[in-house]
């Protein structure tokens, strides 16, 4: 029977608190942020005030503003790609477990491949030659991201597979499809969630690291480009990076923070070996 994936303890529930109210912002952004985000006419780097929280860039443009709006590219890019590489992943981990022989041994051979290789520097590379765009990051992250998760799903799915219920649906005909489905699948899911939130950290992470080095793309708002113009136009020089470097910098750790609690949580609900861990 497929495991319960839902997390245990504590500090995984306000992991989920904590992305859910980051996520919330990022959809209501366009009805509860308090000025256009690239909206000019402000001066550049006024301090804090009622009218702006935050304060102003150096274009005058609202931080507060870009915050809320930077989550949607921030978290669409985390999720679109760890969407991505959690698919890929499990369908060849999927694969490679039932089919241990010249085929499985050839999608783990790619999957070691992409493994030998460093993945940022891959994703700067190819950044560079793609050109910066949401779409491109996206995929370029999650086709990077995808064997580590398909090394996971496949010993797993190797450890199902022998298991006496699967072993009794081959033994009465069952096809592999059906087993997959019906038995390796559901056990599976645990697993499955706990990988993809921390793929989505990841991506995050990455999108921070690309556009904090110009290979974002500059005309969609996200916490990295907030990083990168911080740092190039002189947040620090001029003083403001308690509300303009700070602010991006801590919302990406508090998602990544939050992602990793729920991830852990969601491990030790599935795993009675790490019961008490996250209390």
């Amino acid at each position: 029977m497929p495991r319960r994936v839902f997390p245990a303890g504590r500090m995984p529930w306000i992991g989920l608190i904590i992305l859910t109210t980051f996520v919330l912002c990022a959809l209501l952004a366009p009805h509860i942020a308090p000025h256009d985000p690239w909206a000019y006419g402000q001066r550049p780097f006024l301090n804090p005030s009622r009218t702006h929280r935050l304060g102003t860039n150096d274009v005058g443009q609202d931080i507060l503003s870009e915050l809320m709006f930077g989550g949607r590219i921030s978290l669409l890019i985390g999720f679109g790609a760890g969407s991505l590489a959690v698919s890929i992943g499990t369908l060849i981990g999927l694969v490679a477990g039932f089919r241990r022989a010249i085929l499985g041994e050839a999608l783990m051979g790619i999957a070691d491949v992409f493994l030998v290789i460093p993945t940022m520097p891959l994703v700067i590379l190819v950044s560079v030659y793609l050109g910066s765009n949401v779409a491109y990051t996206i995929l370029l992250i999650g086709l990077v991201t995808w064997p580590g998760v398909a090394r996971v799903i496949r010993a797993q799915t190797l450890s199902i597979r022998e298991s006496e219920y699967v072993e009794a649906a081959r033994a009465l005909g069952a096809s592999e499809v059906w087993q997959m489905h019906r038995h390796v699948l559901p056990n599976l899911l645990p697993l499955i969630l706990a990988k993809f939130v921390l793929s989505v950290a990841v991506a995050m992470l990455m999108e921070a690291g690309l556009s904090l080095l110009g290979l974002g793309d500059p005309t969609a708002k996200s916490w990295g480009m907030m990083l990168r113009y911080a740092f190039a136009r002189g947040g620090f020089i001029n003083g403001l990076w308690w509300w303009w470097y700070m602010p991006p910098g801590l919302a990406i750790a508090l998602c990544v923070l939050a992602l990793n609690l729920i991830s852990l949580g969601i491990e030790e609900h599935s795993d009675p070996r790490l019961k008490g861990l996250l209390r």
